[in-house]
């Protein structure tokens, strides 16, 4: 992806973003753009308007750690804009080339049996590994089950983004669709920003931004994100409506890799949902499609 143009793009819309009240200084009269001036964030930021302009021009190379942390700063950003900025900072610098690990694509890598046995051994919610560009590399049987809708359709590639975008029962999957398309197009933000050379990741973003207005709208907003925990809300169409919370786990052993498990409260009906998933599960590897639903109560 083209550097420059991202860093510009990302930093015109995090100034954007900042009014002046909310930076602490005085909004004045005649503004012409939202947000913030570059004047107001050189000032914020300690270095010249000329620096700072040449910074949102995209010319971030050689831009001392000092600097990057003065601007996020003055644009608060959160922790992963932070990380967001600095990804492209080494990429400017070209130094990601060298120092980050080589990450394998979704053709070519197949997990170890022992990850498999992971996996296998967690019977009370999905797990499942996925990369940066949100394909779902490997997954134990209520993971595979409770993604039945991802894997029924094969042009979506056992990828969670193209689901989201060009498959429509993602619309059913996802109630709160529109916060689970925020999320999706964040986390490739994130991906695109330190793996700015992967051609997989390239040719999925040019997917859907051609084939879904959604998407582009979303991708032009340049908003990223850090997706280690929280809670969502499903449905899925054996065993009705699910509120599931996740932990995102990063693998050691292969860097850019992603463990994700599902539970559900104790107690609740979702983890009778689950349960029933799993009994759901059960009858699709047994025989014809069985709706199972939970009983009153």
């Amino acid at each position: 992806m083209d550097n420059q143009a991202e860093v510009r793009e990302f930093l015109t819309s995090r100034r954007a973003k900042i009014t002046p009240e909310r930076a602490g200084l005085p909004a004045g009269s005649r503004r012409r753009v939202p947000g913030l001036r570059r004047s107001e964030v050189a000032a914020l930021a300690d270095v010249s308007v000329e620096y700072y302009a040449k910074l949102e021009r995209g010319n971030l190379a050689g831009a001392s750690p000092a600097v990057l942390e003065s601007v996020a700063r003055a644009l608060q950003l959160d922790d992963a804009e932070r990380a967001h900025l600095l990804n492209l900072a080494q990429a400017a610098d070209g130094s990601d080339v060298l120092t980050r690990p080589r990450r394998r694509t979704a053709r070519s890598w197949t997990p170890h049996r022992s990850l498999q046995w992971v996996l296998d051994a967690v019977t009370a919610g999905p797990a499942f590994v996925r990369n940066g560009r949100m394909d779902v590399l490997a997954a134990n049987r209520l993971a595979r089950a409770f993604y039945a809708d991802l894997y029924a359709t094969a042009g979506n590639q056992a990828n969670l983004a193209r689901f989201q975008f060009l498959d429509p029962a993602s619309r059913r999957f996802y109630p709160d669709w529109d916060q689970a398309a925020d999320m999706a197009v964040a986390i490739l933000r994130t991906e695109a920003g330190r793996s700015p050379h992967d051609k997989d990741l390239h040719d999925l973003v040019g997917e859907l931004s051609t084939r879904s207005d959604a998407f582009r709208t979303r991708w032009g907003a340049h908003n990223v994100r850090h997706h280690g925990t929280g809670t969502k809300r499903f449905h899925h169409h054996g065993v009705g409506d699910l509120t599931l919370a996740y932990e995102g786990l990063e693998m050691a052993a292969e860097p850019g890799l992603t463990v994700t498990v599902y539970t559900a409260e104790p107690g609740s009906p979702s983890e009778e949902g689950l349960r029933l998933l799993a009994s759901w599960a059960a009858t699709q590897e047994a025989g014809p499609p069985v709706s199972v639903r939970r009983g009153a109560g």
